[in-house]
């Protein structure tokens, strides 16, 4: 699994994806915090790192399918699948090893926004006047939600081998499993269910990491998500056996 966790990052770095990707996501995201007068930064007049946390989600909805989508479809597609699976791994190493690539990727994106922190950080009043645990709970519920949707954007490579159609696919899960359950509890024909209904989806869990609350909870909702799209994906990849 280690070799081929290695073979797709240097594929990755050694293209231009992995770079236009970032690049896209801070010019993006920056704007967003410091230039656009609805959502900037300077126009709230106390120092917080809201908008990044808030948006990011909605950018990576097409920025990490856009990473996944030729995981496995181009090598089904190039032909390259039947001799990658005679090669001495399981399909769940094979997953893994795609998985956590694509991850590393998605967090060479955020690392950069680290920057924005500081600036933040140097504008507050006084200098450092700023819920700096906080935004580091913020952090791990962001990378954690990168990890949820690379899983997902895998699992979409894997049912077919057009590279359009495993992006169109992700964008499509990852928009139901993170505002879909919460756009369907807030229909008014639920009465008491619609607070577990909501609690299915990845919105509410997202929304109070967001706040900074580390909850085992919230890790654990992350955790399985990511496990039942590594099931899924390996269940595909064995349907050849069947």
């Amino acid at each position: 699994m280690w070799q081929l966790f290695v073979k797709e990052v240097n594929t990755y770095l050694n293209s231009l994806i992995a770079y236009i990707v970032i690049a896209v996501f801070l010019t993006g995201i920056g704007l967003l915090m410091w230039v656009f007068p609805d959502t900037s930064i300077l126009q709230y007049g106390y120092a917080d790192m809201y908008t990044l946390f808030s948006l990011s989600p909605y950018v990576f909805m097409f920025l990490i399918p856009a990473i996944t989508m030729r995981s496995f479809a181009e090598e089904k597609k190039g032909g390259t699948m039947e001799l990658l699976l005679t090669q001495p791994i399981t399909d769940l190493q094979l997953v893994l090893g795609k998985l956590f690539a694509n991850w590393l990727i998605v967090v060479f994106a955020i690392l950069p926004t680290l920057v924005y922190y500081y600036s933040v950080y140097q504008l507050g009043s006084p200098e450092g006047n700023l819920d700096s645990a906080g935004i580091a709970g913020s952090y791990v519920g962001l990378v954690l939600l990168g990890g949820v949707f690379t899983s997902i954007g895998v699992l979409a490579s894997a049912l077919t081998e057009n590279q359009v159609i495993a992006f169109i696919l992700a964008v499509f899960f990852c928009f139901f499993f993170f505002s879909g359950f919460s756009s369907i509890a807030s229909i008014d024909i639920w009465g008491g269910a619609s607070y577990f209904i909501a609690q299915l989806g990845i919105l509410h869990h997202y929304e109070a990491m967001s706040r900074g609350l580390i909850d085992s909870r919230n890790l654990v909702y992350f955790v399985s998500v990511m496990m039942l799209m590594i099931l899924l994906t390996q269940l595909v990849l064995g349907s050849r056996k069947w």
